[in-house]
């Protein structure tokens, strides 16, 4: 990785976010010896022979940077809040929330989860995209070493929607798709392993 941004709306709620903010460079700096760049804020920290920018970003200004210059950002710190909108709309960007993975890690332990919450009144309809579970037990699988099993799972869902076999929410957004219920997907997966 080559940077870590800290997304915030410091300019306008000074001691929360702005204080956020502020966290975020003290501890790169107190902590990993981060330094400033230029007289700061930025800071550059070497880690294992790279060097990794920690540099700031304001809510708003950084949604629609995201959106237009992707390869700018690599790990993102931020706020619940903002994370929310951010997770959205980058969801957004390969399809919905439908098919974002979820993870939750720390230096000790790993819960993997769809992204987004249930869905109460699609309850018993079997319609629902299960493409968010499906690649949060692929980065599960990954995260236990289970690479080739992994892989396996990619590939399969890859193939699914390159052949067009996808739920009503992906079926909206293509030309001549094959509609499938939630399960039917799961069986299109198993067809392609």
């Amino acid at each position: 990785r080559e940077s870590v941004t800290l997304v915030h709306k410091g300019n306008i709620m000074k001691f929360t976010e702005g204080g956020f903010r502020d966290w975020g460079y003290a501890l790169a700096a107190g902590e990993f010896g981060a330094t400033p760049i230029d007289g700061g804020p930025w800071l550059s920290l070497d880690h294992e022979g790279r060097s990794i920018t920690i540099k700031d970003a304001i809510a708003d200004a950084f949604l629609q940077q995201i959106l237009l210059r992707p390869a700018e950002y690599d790990v993102i710190a931020t706020l619940n809040l903002n994370g929310d909108y951010i997770s959205d709309a980058l969801a957004a960007q390969v399809g919905g929330i439908g098919i974002a993975p979820g993870a939750n890690m720390s230096d000790e332990v790993a819960m993997f989860e769809a992204t987004h919450g249930t869905a109460p009144k699609y309850a018993g309809q079997d319609k629902v995209n299960p493409g968010s579970l499906i690649l949060s037990a692929e980065m599960m699988l990954r995260h236990l070493g289970w690479v080739e099993a992994a892989d396996l799972i990619i590939a399969s869902l890859g193939a699914a929607i390159a052949d067009k076999v996808v739920t009503y929410d992906f079926a909206r957004l293509l030309d001549d798709p094959t509609e499938v219920s939630s399960s039917a997907f799961g069986q299109a997966m198993i067809e392609r392993m």
